[in-house]
Order: C-alpha cells, then structure tokens, then sequence
C-alpha cells in the first residue's frame, strides 16, 4: 500500500461520518415532532457502514477481501425498528380519534454520542491526511 492510498481511505471514513452527522442532525430535528398515526411517524435513521471492496488479483483467494487499503462505503441509511413513543393527549390539535399523538423513536442523548463520535472520527481523518500531506512534502525535500 503506497502512502497516496491513505488519502483515499480517510477520504472514504470522512464521507462516511458525513452522512452520520447529516442524518444525526435529521434526527435530532425531527426528535419532536409529533403525528397522530404511528404510519406518519419520523423513524430515526442509521447509516450502515461497510468494507470498500477492492479487486487484488496477486492476493490468494483468502486475503482477496482483506486487501490494505480499502476504505469504508456507505451501504445505505435504515430505519430504527425501536418502537414509537404514543403519549394521551387529548386537547393537542394533532390527537387521533383516541386522544393520542406520536412521538419518533429518537434518543437525543444517543443522537448527542453519535454526533461527537463522528465529529471526532471526522477530525483524526483530517489529521491522518495532513500527516501523509507532510510526510510527502518531506519525501520531496529528501533530495536537498
């Protein structure tokens, strides 16, 4: 694995944590909204993270997917099957028939954990490529 490789791993990890923070902050807006069916309900969403695959044709067939250098690739965004929060309020405009209102299944301590976690993990793959960055500036000075 060349050191130019690490630019496209923390590349990848910084485009992944960007869809965790985008959809931590759709969750976290969304935490109060209310519905008066459970269908119309805001669910919190979660990325689902993968390995990058990559093709390695030196690589006998038991290290071909754990080739260095991969990376990270976002698999796509689900939704949360915790249940919904269904509260009595029966003067609230949105009430159903019943009285009740929805609440989405958000967990804003959880949705907070997420956000510093990418944040963070975010912020050493900025650090990783400013260290390749210099690490390749002195390469170049080597012959000096």
């Amino acid at each position: 694995m060349s050191l130019s490789n690490v630019f496209n791993i923390a590349g990848s990890a910084m485009t992944a944590q960007t869809v965790r923070l985008n959809t931590t902050a759709s969750n976290m807006a969304n935490a109060e909204s209310i519905s008066s069916s459970e269908a119309d309900t805001y669910r919190a969403r979660k990325p689902v993270f993968a390995l990058k695959e990559v093709e390695a044709e030196h690589l006998p067939d038991h290290l071909q997917t754990l080739v260095p250098g991969q990376g990270v690739d976002v698999k796509g965004i689900v939704e949360s099957d915790k249940p919904l929060r269904m509260v009595y309020e029966p003067n609230h405009p949105m009430a159903d028939e019943n009285g009740y209102i929805w609440y989405p299944n958000v967990n804003v301590v959880e949705e907070m954990a997420d956000m510093i976690s990418a944040s963070r993990s975010f912020q050493i793959n900025a650090d990783i490529m400013n260290t390749a960055k210099q690490m390749l500036q002195r390469t170049l000075t080597l012959g000096q």
